[in-house]
């Protein structure tokens, strides 16, 4: 093993980004000002820029977090119900009053650019 793979926090995925980097910047003044902030939560992780403590704790939460979005999204899809189906023929109509108008805007034979000039 490298030594880079030995260095790596507890969820880290990615290089540790210096310190002026703009994401770097970006994400850990977001997680200072929003702790609870789960993309700042994420990201601090999976760079390794907090703590060893901090990433450990962070971790956890986001893999429960990610076990109960799995829990939750693997029930069965719920039937299509049939309101979804007459809304999508309405808004082909609406396409179609949209094509009708014209807004004057067509250049007709004798117009362009340079015609002037001739």
């Amino acid at each position: 093993m490298s030594d880079d793979a030995t260095k790596q926090k507890i969820g880290q995925k990615h290089p540790t980004p210096t310190p002026g980097n703009g994401d770097r910047v970006f994400y850990e003044t977001l997680y200072n000002q929003r702790p609870d902030s789960e993309m700042a939560q994420e990201w601090c992780v999976a760079y390794g820029v907090l703590s060893d403590e901090d990433a450990a704790k962070i971790h956890k939460k986001i893999l429960k977090r990610k076990a109960a979005a799995k829990s939750v999204g693997s029930s069965s899809p719920a039937p299509k119900s049939e309101k979804k189906k007459s809304s999508s023929k309405k808004k082909v109509k609406k396409v179609m009053d949209d094509v009708e108008f014209d807004a004057g805007m067509g250049a007709g034979g004798d117009e362009g650019i340079g015609i002037g000039a001739l």
